[in-house]
């Protein structure tokens, strides 16, 4: 899924800090300056997602597989600034993995991976925003 290029940079310089979701919720919940950064695709975020987080996609689907986002650290430059408190999330760990290593990278200074994803996030019982369907 991923090529080997994107794991020589997911080793490069910053270190990345991985919270559980319990962390994450109680940092979201208690401690209002960190943001939820929601890397799924827009497909994925549509379906559901935490309450009060924005999605920017750092991987789209194409013809020919998954595709890294050129715009991410720009896309997240428009909507936060390199010292906001970001925990960055996805469907299971991965993607945002590899997200918040762009971001550290990148000169973001207080950015956390969400160990687990939204699946962790919702075995585990926390609230979550999904599409609203009529019953007829």
């Amino acid at each position: 899924m991923f090529s080997a290029a994107a794991a020589a940079a997911a080793a490069d310089d910053e270190v990345v800090t991985t919270i559980d979701v319990h962390a994450a919720a109680k940092l979201l919940l208690h401690h209002p300056p960190h943001l939820y950064l929601d890397v799924r695709t827009e497909e994925e975020f549509k379906n559901g997602h935490l309450e009060n987080s924005f999605n920017i996609p750092y991987m789209f689907n194409t013809s020919k597989g998954m595709v890294k986002n050129p715009k991410f650290v720009d896309q997240v430059l428009s909507l936060c600034s390199k010292e906001d408190h970001l925990i960055v999330g996805c469907k299971s760990g991965v993607r945002s993995l590899y997200a918040t290593t762009h971001l550290l990278n990148s000169g973001f200074k207080h950015v956390y991976n969400m160990g687990g994803g939204y699946i962790a996030w919702t075995q585990n019982g926390f609230d979550v925003k999904k599409p609203h369907t009529d019953e007829l």
